[in-house]
């Protein structure tokens, strides 16, 4: 898979997870305890981030350091609203969601990053 077709799936399957967090609020339960959703190797994306695909030149540049770092962040801030849906701390939950919220913001720059990255490449 070529760097472009990997960063544009993870737009994709990043832009899926406010989703399935709200649905999560709602319902009180995830399929997938935080401590996994905390782990930013886990996911698809996570795992060509860190693994032998990208050569290593691709790997110093600016777009693959910032987007690695958010998107640690991303995994963080979708496992602290993880973790508030499922402990009844729907309110929070709510919060983070929200326009303002610490996983909306990261969510968002997140995305613009990879969109950066993915157009630096074309």
């Amino acid at each position: 898979m070529t760097n472009v077709d990997a960063i544009q799936k993870a737009i994709e399957a990043h832009t899926g997870w406010k989703a399935r967090l709200r649905t999560a609020v709602s319902g009180g339960v995830f399929e997938v305890p935080a401590a996994t959703v905390k782990l930013d190797n886990q996911c698809e994306f996570g795992r060509w981030l860190y693994g032998t695909e990208i050569a290593s030149a691709d790997k110093q540049t600016e777009h693959y350091r910032t987007a690695k770092r958010l998107h640690a962040q991303f995994h963080l801030e979708a496992a602290k609203v993880v973790e508030w849906a499922t402990s009844g701390q729907k309110q929070k939950a709510e919060e983070a969601l929200g326009l303002e919220g610490g996983y909306t913001k990261i969510s968002r720059e997140l995305t613009q990053e990879m969109i950066k990255w993915r157009e630096s490449l074309r």
